[in-house]
């Protein structure tokens, strides 16, 4: 057992130590990092995306859907418009900064250590699930990203693949993503009553599209718990000739699942 999960004063000094020392690395790397913003929208889009901003969670408290459309607002706020220049990496923290009650935060949903719990900021992970989606549709290199170990909640209005999301926890989990391309890129991002909208556009049209699709996926037992397993995967395609130009399997994910199953042989 690690020293963090033996107190929580040890795991919140643990919390911060990570957070310092993130702090120090990327002091020596601040001037490649995404800070400059431009109002006026680029004219090629990448990729568009929309999410719900409100949808059932198991048993998890209503109100803490409406607070964390509060703590996406603030954050998009922050992100919207900023530019990625060739040789930048983009860093959802760099951007967004802590979330705290100065800056507007409140109470909202947070995962954590295997838990579903509440804290400031909560919520916002949806943000960074858009924001590696959409960047999934486009040359942007991923550089970090990270997902939680187990899967919370059914897929009830799920739209995408499962484990296609980005879990995010100020600042050493982050979501970063490098511009490798000689191209320059825009995201913004917006809320409407009903979702969080975002777009990634580039200063040039590109000559390839990219598709998402999921292999392999299955629920699985093993020693009494029930788990979650698939493949996900990107084609590059020729948006000309409609060719596909490569195929390439991006991630594995496998969780364990927090909630009931119904299937057989589960």
């Amino acid at each position: 057992m690690r020293l963090s999960e033996l107190h929580p004063v040890f795991y919140h000094a643990r919390k911060e130590q990570k957070r310092f020392f993130r702090s120090l690395a990327d002091m020596k790397d601040r001037k490649m990092f995404s800070k400059r913003k431009d109002e006026s929208t680029y004219l090629f889009t990448c990729k568009k995306h929309q999410s719900l901003l409100r949808r059932k969670l198991g048993s998890s408290d209503p109100r803490l859907q409406e607070n964390k459309v509060v703590n996406l607002k603030i954050a998009a706020e922050a992100i919207d418009g900023i530019v990625i220049r060739p040789g930048e990496v983009f860093s959802f923290w760099r951007v967004v900064g802590r979330a705290t009650k100065a800056k507007g935060y409140i109470e909202g949903m947070q995962l954590s250590r295997g838990e579903v719990k509440t804290g400031i900021g909560g919520g916002v992970c949806q943000l960074a699930n858009l924001l590696y989606w959409m960047a999934l549709h486009t040359p942007l290199t991923v550089v970090e990203r990270h997902h939680h170990s187990f899967d919370p909640f059914p897929d009830e209005d799920r739209v995408l693949p499962f484990g296609s999301g980005a879990s995010v926890f100020y600042n050493y989990v982050d979501l970063r993503f490098k511009n490798e391309t000689e191209n320059t890129f825009q995201i913004k991002l917006w809320l409407t009553d009903r979702h969080l909208k975002g777009a990634i556009y580039s200063n040039v049209e590109l000559s390839f599209s990219y598709h998402i699709i999921e292999k392999e996926h299955a629920f699985y037992q093993q020693d009494g718990k029930n788990y979650r397993r698939n493949e996900i995967w990107r084609k590059t395609v020729d948006k000309r000739t409609g060719d596909v130009i490569s195929e390439e399997m991006l991630l594995k994910n496998n969780a364990e699942v927090k909630y009931e199953l119904e299937l057989c042989g589960v």
